[in-house]
């Protein structure tokens, strides 16, 4: 009968301390995280918007945002979304060069087109734009200074 092998376990007055595993992450790791994030918050601003008595009245009505709600609209915003949902994905594969202009150009025109968006909103929808905004700032920096190879 062998007696099983086990570690010391550190004294509470031992100096050792157990340090976490620091890992870096890679930038295209960080873009495609913040675009998911920013995703994310478009889900849910967009959600909550479902609980004004105002948008929901003109849902009812076939309008939203001062647009009528047809094929054209929902190919439309659909088209809106497609585009941060393909670059969680786009940001892995792509080749450093383009990826970094698609993130930047990417990321401006969305940031350009939520500050548009947000004006005279109420404040859950102004804070989800800042917040989107900070994000794709992040994307923009994150893509800006990509570490180049010698």
């Amino acid at each position: 009968m062998t007696t099983p092998v086990t570690s010391p376990s550190p004294t509470p007055t031992s100096t050792a301390r157990r340090r976490y595993d620091d890992v870096p992450v890679s930038v295209r790791v960080k873009l495609s995280g913040l675009w998911a994030s920013v995703l994310f918050v478009f889900a849910y601003v967009d959600l909550f918007s479902l609980y004004r008595a105002d948008v929901r009245s003109g849902l009812e009505a076939g309008e939203l945002g001062g647009f009528e709600v047809n094929q054209t609209f929902l190919v439309a915003t659909t088209a809106y979304i497609v585009i941060p949902s393909l670059m969680v994905f786009l940001v892995l594969v792509l080749r450093p060069g383009i990826n970094r202009v698609a993130n930047l150009v990417v990321s401006v025109g969305y940031a350009l087109t939520i500050v548009g968006a947000a004006v005279g909103e109420w404040g859950y929808y102004v804070l989800g734009s800042v917040v989107e905004v900070a994000l794709l700032a992040a994307v923009a920096f994150y893509a800006w200074t990509w570490p180049r190879q010698d």
